[in-house]
């Protein structure tokens, strides 16, 4: 079994990305977990309390692979509304409630609730519910927005991980 335990800040636009984990949204906040690669590998993840893994992610197995992590397809609900103002107004009460909310333009998306379903039906907004990948806005005190991706900065061989500096 592949274990990996650390989630990389930057890997390089030449780095082999070696297999893909598709997690939904609720496995991607779990510290520990075992998972199955996109190549059929089983592998154990080991990350840092309080880690929550993004779609677009990297992780390096103990043994060097570069994983790739993909938000996998989950059950939504996408809201939308025929004006700015009750939109906003289901998105008040949804963050009244801490529901974690993927906000788009012209919508927003949470994971499927009957109770909250009902709840934005009777402030008048329409409900979709779906299949699709789910990547809520992270906490205001998370340390901001998501980042990272290629750097071609530094020589292609380099890749930074957590707590490396030079």
């Amino acid at each position: 079994m592949l274990s990996i335990s650390t989630k990389l800040d930057h890997i390089h636009s030449d780095t082999v990305i070696a297999d893909v984990v598709s997690l939904s949204f609720d496995l991607r906040q779990k510290s520990r977990i075992r998972v199955t690669l996109q190549s059929g590998t089983e592998a154990a993840l080991y990350m840092q309390r309080g880690t929550i893994l993004r779609g677009g992610d990297f992780l390096q197995a103990d043994s060097g692979e570069i994983i790739e992590v993909i938000a996998a397809e989950q059950a939504v609900m996408k809201v939308t509304a025929t004006t700015s103002k009750a939109l906003t107004r289901a998105a008040y009460h949804l963050g009244n409630r801490h529901v974690p909310l993927e906000i788009g333009d012209g919508w927003l998306k949470l994971e499927t609730d009957s109770v909250l379903k009902d709840m934005l039906l009777g402030l008048g907004v329409q409900v979709e519910e779906l299949q699709a990948p789910f990547e809520p806005e992270p906490g205001a005190y998370s340390g901001g927005g998501h980042h990272h991706h290629h750097d071609d900065e530094h020589s292609p061989d380099h890749v930074h991980a957590h707590g490396h500096s030079h």
